[in-house]
């Protein structure tokens, strides 16, 4: 979690900018900079979309920030469970 603080950037809107134009790279910046301010649910729903959109970038990248995203919001919490939930619909289907 405490990674996570330290490399969000403040002004997220350049990130969200870049997410928005379909990098895989952007969609890792932009869930590292919305879950180093807290919006951690935002940043499990983007790095769902990145591995739904190419589980295997840069040897599943999102996948594992979005291990470390559920470790910041604990794993017992409700956006966790949704989220574990979410990603086992997306590799299994």
């Amino acid at each position: 979690a405490i990674r996570l603080a330290t490399e969000a950037p403040e002004d997220l809107s350049v990130a969200e900018a870049a997410w928005k134009g379909g990098e895989p790279q952007a969609a890792i910046d932009y869930a590292k900079g919305l879950a180093g301010h807290g919006r951690l649910e935002q940043a499990i729903e983007v790095l769902l979309g990145s591995i739904k959109a190419d589980r295997e970038w840069n040897n599943g990248a999102a996948r594992a920030l979005l291990l470390e995203v559920f470790d910041a919001a604990g794993q017992g919490s409700d956006i966790t469970r949704a989220g574990r939930k979410k990603l086992s619909s997306i590799l299994f289907s």
